[in-house]
C-alpha cells in the first residue's frame, strides 16, 4: 500500500459463516480478524445470521454494553440484533441479525432486486431464499449504523462474502452509495455445480457459457445474484488465479484484486507442548484404529489424513480411497498405514462397541463388526465413500498393509470416539492428502503444513499453484508440499502418484522426514496474514476511490 493509498476508517463484513462455523470461509475471516483489528481498534464489524435464538452460540459472547443507542435505533426499524464479540483471535465486534421476519417481504425484496439489478429469483430453491433474506438484513444493518453511527467523511467498506451475501451488497450499492463495496466469491456456483456433476470444467471452460449452464444446472438464482453483484460493486475479487480464469469466464467480470487466503500460526503449539499433543494424539488415533480392527500398530506406523466437505469428487475423496486401495497391494511399502476419511457425513448413533472398547484401555486382538467406520450412518447403504470401500474390498483386515478408517463427524473434541479438536488431530498426522479436482483456495493443505504435516495437493487447487509459484517448479514431498498434476481425465495417474508419494515418504530417513517437516512450516508462514493482508488493502482502496468518485460526480 503506497503513502497514497486510502484506508477505510470502518470496514464491515457479511457472511453466513460469521460466528458459524459451516466451512473454509470461516477459516479465512476468523484467522484474518486479528491482523485487521490490530489495524482498525474496534472499526471492523463482522455481520453473521442470528440462527441460534434462545441457544447460546458457542462462538459468540453478547455485550449489551456496545452501541447500546444504535440498537434501539435499529430495533425502531425493525432490526433485532444481537451485538457482541467473536470469540477468535482479535476479538472482533459481531452482529448477530434476526433475518427471519423478512420472509413476509420476500417478494417485493426480489421485485425491487430485478427492477434495480436485473437479478432472476424466479427460479430460487433450497437455501437461496434464508441466505437472500439474511443478506438483505446485513444489508439493512450496515445502512442503518452509518446513517446513525457514521456519516459523511468517513471512509466506509462493506465487503460480502459470497452469493449468499449479494443481495445485501446490492441495497447497500443503491441505498447507502457513500460506501465502497468489495465482493468476494470464494467459488462460482456454476463452476462448482459443473465439477460436482461430473462434467469436465477445466478443458472445456472457454466454450462454457454461464447462464446457459446455469439454466442447464437449474442454478439460476444462484448464478443471476452472483454475476450480477459482481458486475455492480465497486471491487470484485476472489481468492486464486485458477478461480479468477473461472470468474471472468462464468461470470463474464475479471476479478479487480485477487486475495489470497491466509493463516494465523498463533494456535499452533511451541515446543513442548507441541511434542506431548501430538504424541497424545497418535496414541487416541491408534487406539482408534486397534479397537475397530483388532490390528496390532507399532509407533512407528504412518497416519495420514484426508478431511473436507463431503463432496466426493471435488474434494478427491474418491481419488484418496482408491490410493490407499492401490497403496495396500504395494510391496515396497515396508511401515504400516492408518488413513483416516474425517469428513462429515449423515451420522446417526454413536458405535457403543467401539466406545466401550476405548473407555476399557486394552489392547485387541479381533475385530469389531465393520472395522471401517467410527459412527453409524443413517444411510450406511448408500453412503458413497462406504460404497467404494465395499467395491474395492477395502475391510481393514487384519493383514492388511493399510487400514483406512472413515471419521464421518465434526471433530469438535467432543464427538464421543476421537474426542479431540480438529487441529489436535491434525499435528498427530504424518502426512495429509488433498487431492482436490475442485478447490479455489485450499485451507486444509494449509493448515497441515502449519501444524509441521506435510501435505499432498494438485495444482487444481489454489493453494497448490500458489506453492508452485513460490518454490519456482512443482513441489516435492521433501519440499513440504507435493503438488500432483491434475487434470479432467487423469483420475488413475492422480491416484498413482499419491501412492507413489507415500511410498516415498514412508522410506525417508529421520533426517529427511524431519527436514520434509521443517520445510512444511516454513512455507506455511509464506502465507501468513502479515504477508496477505496487502491484498485487501489495494481493494479497499480500488473500492474507496469509486466510492468516493460517484459522490464527486453526484454533486456535479
Amino acid at each position: 500500500m503506497t503513502a497514497k493509498s486510502l484506508f477505510p476508517d470502518y470496514i464491515f463484513e457479511s457472511s453466513w459463516e460469521v460466528c458459524n462455523k459451516v466451512g473454509g470461509i470461516y477459516a479465512v475471516l476468523s484467522t484474518r480478524a486479528k491482523t485487521l483489528q490490530n489495524k482498525t481498534k474496534d472499526h471492523l464489524i463482522f455481520i453473521g445470521p442470528d440462527i441460534w435464538k434462545q441457544t447460546d452460540c458457542p462462538y459468540f459472547h453478547e455485550d449489551d454494553s456496545l452501541f447500546t443507542e444504535w440498537k434501539n435505533n435499529a430495533k425502531a426499524e425493525g432490526l433485532d440484533v444481537k451485538i457482541g464479540r467473536w470469540d477468535i483471535p482479535g476479538q472482533p465486534i459481531a452482529i448477530l441479525v434476526d433475518f427471519l421476519p423478512f420472509f413476509n417481504q420476500k417478494d417485493d425484496i426480489y421485485s425491487r432486486l430485478w427492477c434495480d439489478f436485473q437479478v432472476d429469483s424466479l427460479h430460487a430453491y433450497g437455501d437461496y431464499d434464508e441466505a437472500s433474506m439474511f443478506s438483505y438484513a446485513a444489508g439493512r444493518v450496515v445502512e442503518s449504523f452509518y446513517r446513525h453511527k457514521l456519516g459523511h467523511g468517513e471512509r466506509v467498506i462493506y465487503q460480502a462474502n459470497e452469493w449468499m451475501t449479494g443481495l445485501g451488497l446490492l441495497y447497500v450499492r443503491k441505498h447507502v452509495p457513500e460506501i465502497g463495496t468489495i465482493f468476494t466469491t470464494h467459488a462460482t456456483s456454476i463452476g462448482r455445480s459443473i465439477a460436482g456433476n461430473n462434467k469436465p470444467l477445466y478443458d472445456y471452460l472457454s466454450a462454457y457459457n454461464g447462464d446457459q449452464m446455469a439454466s442447464q444446472l437449474n442454478m439460476q438464482s444462484k448464478h443471476s445474484i452472483e454475476k450480477q453483484t459482481a458486475h455492480f460493486t465497486d471491487c470484485f475479487t476472489t481468492v486464486s488465479d485458477i478461480t479468477a480464469r473461472e470468474c471472468a469466464q462464468l461470470l463474464e467480470k475479471k476479478p479487480d484484486v485477487v486475495l489470497p487466503n491466509g493463516f494465523e500460526d498463533n494456535f499452533v503449539p511451541r515446543g513442548a507442548a507441541f511434542t506431548a499433543k501430538r504424541k497424545r494424539t497418535r496414541k487416541r488415533l491408534l487406539d482408534i484404529a486397534n479397537a475397530l480392527t483388532g490390528a496390532s500398530f507399532s509407533d512407528d506406523a504412518l497416519i495420514i489424513s484426508t478431511s473436507g466437505r463431503y463432496e466426493f469428487r471435488n474434494k478427491g475423496i474418491d481419488v484418496f480411497i482408491e490410493a490407499m486401495h492401490r497403496l495396500n497391494n504395494d510391496e515396497r511399502l515396508q511401515k504400516q498405514v492408518v488413513a483416516f476419511i474425517e469428513v462429515p457425513a449423515w451420522i446417526a448413533d454413536n458405535r457403543e462397541d467401539l466406545r466401550e472398547r476405548l473407555a476399557s484401555g486394552k489392547h485387541f486382538d479381533e475385530p469389531l463388526p465393520t472395522p471401517v467406520i467410527t459412527r453409524w450412518l443413517h444411510n450406511m447403504g448408500e453412503d458413497r465413500v462406504l460404497n467404494m470401500m465395499r467395491s474395492l474390498d477395502m475391510l481393514n483386515r487384519k493383514d492388511d498393509k493399510v487400514k483406512t478408517i472413515f471419521i464421518p463427524c465434526y471433530l469438535t473434541g467432543d464427538d464421543g470416539i476421537v474426542d479431540l479438536p480438529y487441529f489436535d488431530v491434525t499435528l498427530g498426522n504424518d502426512l495429509s492428502v488433498y487431492p482436490s479436482y475442485y478447490e479455489p483456495w485450499g485451507y486444509t493443505p494449509l493448515e497441515s503444513t502449519a501444524f509441521h504435516v506435510p501435505t499432498i495437493t494438485t495444482n487444481l487447487s489454489g493453494f497448490g499453484l500458489w506453492v508452485n509459484s513460490e518454490i519456482g517448479r512443482n513441489g516435492e514431498i521433501a519440499d513440504g508440499v507435493k503438488v500432483i498434476h491434475r487434470t479432467d481425465y487423469n483420475y488413475s495417474d492422480v491416484a498413482n502418484a499419491i501412492k507413489e508419494t507415500v511410498v516415498q515418504y514412508a522410506n525417508m530417513s529421520d533426517d529427511e522426514v524431519k527436514s520434509a517437516r521443517d520445510n512444511a512450516s516454513k512455507l506455511s508462514k509464506r502465507a501468513l496474514w502479515k504477508q496477505f493482508i496487502v491484498y485487501y488493502e489495494q481493494a479497499y482502496d480500488l473500492a474507496l476511490r469509486k466510492a468516493a468518485a460517484r459522490q464527486d460526480n453526484k454533486k456535479k
